[in-house]
């Protein structure tokens, strides 16, 4: 399972680099926390954080579940999607958020790909 370890690891990195764009936008804009509005750079910034802290709620403990009740090496080729969606959705958010959807339903599509996979080996020890 080192490959959904470090699917894991790049996604903390992912959430370390989403705070750190709203710092640097927090100063840039001069937005004092805790307010959460102001410029529309840093609103942006601040929901790519707030959006990618809710969908790693959801992603981390499906993919360890898919990791460890399926095919490893198939949770972690979903999760690197999920994760190369997520850098997507981030980076198209930022310039246009009108363009974010394909990424989004990208990333969705993976999520629910762990989820079945998590289901049919639960499925699949049930029948044994």
């Amino acid at each position: 399972m080192p490959l959904t370890a470090l699917i894991a690891v790049l996604t903390v990195l992912l959430l370390l680099i989403t705070s750190a764009i709203v710092g640097r936008a927090r100063g840039r804009y001069g937005i004092q926390a805790p307010a959460v509005t102001g410029h529309p750079a840093f609103e942006r910034a601040f929901r790519v954080q707030a959006n990618t802290q809710e969908a790693v709620l959801m992603f981390l403990p499906t993919l360890a579940l898919a990791a460890w009740l399926g095919d490893p090496r198939l949770a972690a080729a979903f999760g690197a999607v999920w994760l190369l969606a997520r850098v997507w959705y981030a980076v198209a958010y930022l310039r246009d958020p009108a363009r974010r959807g394909p990424a989004f339903a990208l990333g969705m599509l993976m999520q629910i790909a762990l989820l079945l996979q998590v289901l049919v080996a639960m499925a699949g020890a049930a029948w044994r």
